[in-house]
This record gives C-alpha cells, sequence and structure tokens, in this order.
C-alpha cells in the first residue's frame, strides 16, 4: 500500500507543510502564512480581502498618511529651502538680519509680497540688489509673489519662530484632516494672508508663513470643537499671537488677520461637512474659498 504524500506549499513546492489557507484551502507553509481571526490565510486571499475592504478613514475622512506627517514635513523643507536660496542670492544678511521683520534682501525682492513695482534707488538699496534693478509687483502681473511669499521669511528667527508653530500644529491637523484636506488648508491660509497684505498694505513688502500659521490655529480650535475636545490649550496662545500682531511693529496685521479668516472658513467646511456627501461639501468648500480668494485679488488689480 502506497503512503500518502505529503502536501507542500503551492508558493514553494519543495516545502513540506500541514497547514493550509482558511479561505481557499491550499497548502502554505510558514513564510507564506498570514493569521488571520480563524487560522491563517495565503498571500493572495489576503490581498483578495483587503481589495474588498473600505480604507480607513479619519473622523473627517482623510487618509490615515496623514499621521506620518509628510506634508508638514515638506513644508518646513520647503521653508528652510527658501531660506538656502537666500544665502546664495542676498548673501548672509538674508539669515542673520537687521531685525525680526525689518531686514529687506534681494530675496523679498524677488520673491515677497508687495503691489508696485520696484526699483531700486539710492536710498534703499536692498542686501544683494544694485541699484536701477527693477522688480514687478502684483498690480503689474507677478501674481506668483501671493504664493512665494509664504517660503520665504526675514531671517532665521522669523523662520524658526513660524516653524515651531507649523510643527506643532501641522502634525495634529494632518493626522485629524490626512494630508490633502490638510495640504489645501494651509495654501488656502496662507494665500488668505497674502491677499489681505496686498489689499490692506499694498505699499509694504511682506513674507513669511505667519498667515498660513494663524489659519492653521483657527482650524485646531474648530476641529477640536467639532471633536468636543478641550480647546483651553490653544485659545490663549491664539490671543497672545493676536495681541503681539497689534503691539509689535513692522508685523502685518492684515496678513495675519487674512490667514486666521481663510483657515477658519475652510476649517469648518472641512470638519462640519455631513458624512452623507462629504467629500463633495469639503471640495466646495475648498474651491469656494479659493474662488472668493481670486476674486479678492482681481479687485485688487483692477481698483
Amino acid at each position: 500500500m502506497t503512503a500518502p504524500a505529503v502536501p507542500v506549499c503551492y508558493r514553494h513546492p519543495g516545502r513540506e507543510t500541514y497547514v493550509t489557507c482558511n479561505r481557499c484551502g491550499r497548502p502554505i507553509c510558514p513564510d507564506c502564512m498570514t493569521e488571520a481571526a480563524v487560522g491563517f490565510q495565503c498571500p493572495e486571499c489576503v490581498n483578495a480581502g483587503r481589495r474588498t475592504q473600505r480604507p480607513v478613514r479619519t473622523a473627517f475622512g482623510g487618509s490615515r498618511a496623514g499621521y506620518a506627517g509628510y506634508v508638514t514635513i515638506t513644508l518646513v523643507a520647503l521653508n528652510v529651502l527658501g531660506l538656502l536660496v537666500g544665502v546664495v542670492v542676498a548673501g548672509v544678511p538674508s539669515v542673520i538680519g537687521d531685525g525680526l521683520f525689518t531686514n529687506v534682501t534681494k530675496l523679498q525682492m524677488m520673491f515677497g509680497s508687495f503691489a508696485p513695482t520696484y526699483e531700486i534707488a539710492s536710498n534703499f538699496v536692498p542686501a544683494g540688489a544694485q541699484v536701477g534693478e527693477v522688480y514687478k509687483g502684483i498690480d503689474d502681473g507677478a501674481v506668483y509673489r501671493l504664493l512665494t511669499s509664504m517660503f520665504i521669511h526675514y531671517g532665521i528667527v522669523h523662520l524658526l519662530l513660524n516653524m515651531w508653530a507649523l510643527w506643532m500644529l501641522g502634525r495634529n491637523l494632518e493626522a485629524a484632516l490626512g494630508p490633502l484636506r490638510f495640504a489645501a488648508l494651509y495654501i488656502l491660509s496662507g494665500l488668505g494672508g497674502s491677499i489681505a497684505g496686498y489689499l490692506f498694505s499694498p505699499g509694504a513688502i511682506s513674507a513669511g508663513a505667519s498667515g498660513a500659521i494663524f489659519g492653521l490655529f483657527a482650524a485646531l480650535f474648530i476641529v477640536l470643537k467639532r471633536l468636543r475636545r478641550d480647546t483651553s490649550s490653544v485659545v490663549p496662545v491664539l490671543v497672545i499671537n493676536l495681541v503681539l500682531t497689534f503691539t509689535i511693529p513692522n508685523i502685518s496685521i492684515a496678513g495675519h488677520l487674512g490667514g486666521l479668516v481663510a483657515g477658519a472658513l475652510v476649517a469648518v467646511g472641512l470638519a462640519y461637512a455631513p458624512r452623507q456627501g462629504r467629500n463633495a461639501v469639503q471640495a466646495a468648500t475648498v474651491a469656494g474659498v479659493a474662488l472668493i480668494l481670486a476674486m479678492l485679488v482681481v479687485v485688487g488689480m483692477i481698483s
């Protein structure tokens, strides 16, 4: 009488095994088995099960990839890169500065936010610039300044303050909202600050991530309220920053408040969108705020 054949792993024919997949019944070796609620499953059945499962989402419908903080890390890296570009363009003064928010360099002239076109005169020569150089303002078509100004700073102290706030706020908000929603919140908050500064302080040269940071403060407060969590740690810090905004000279009041309002509008739409049709409501909120900001730019350019 012939002895029954010893079963072998269907993926590794040279390995004997008496364990079978709980779903398809094929024999599997230890390297191919994945523990399931009951028994073990083979790689193909595990993959098939994953395709039929809905991905895990945050409370606001975002991807759980936000827990890794990739968008926050990228934003910090872009701002640090802006400082390094300043060293190349304007030299060391662009990093050290002669004051927290007062040291204008060629980097700010190239990428900062301002309305009129500037021609460098002998009585105002930013570090790294030359007399006679002309820099187009937003009114003359350099609309990109509204975005690029968010990623450059007036020296390393200005950068470190904003990046510390971005790191503390960004990781929590990105984890709660997901990467895409958080990125939209940050960009629109920053643009809200830049556009407010453009409309209410057209002659000033502004730069920095402060508008976006104020938008994140507003968003964190709204998200915590929506989750019915304690907001006592957010309110005092926000109030202190608002007081500093109105008391320290050379700070763009309009830029900070513009970022705060834009961030609040986006956050309300993201946090309070109903579960039924949530993605559509959130997308409409982001698109609506972006449209309002674009209309404000147009109004500023034609007025």
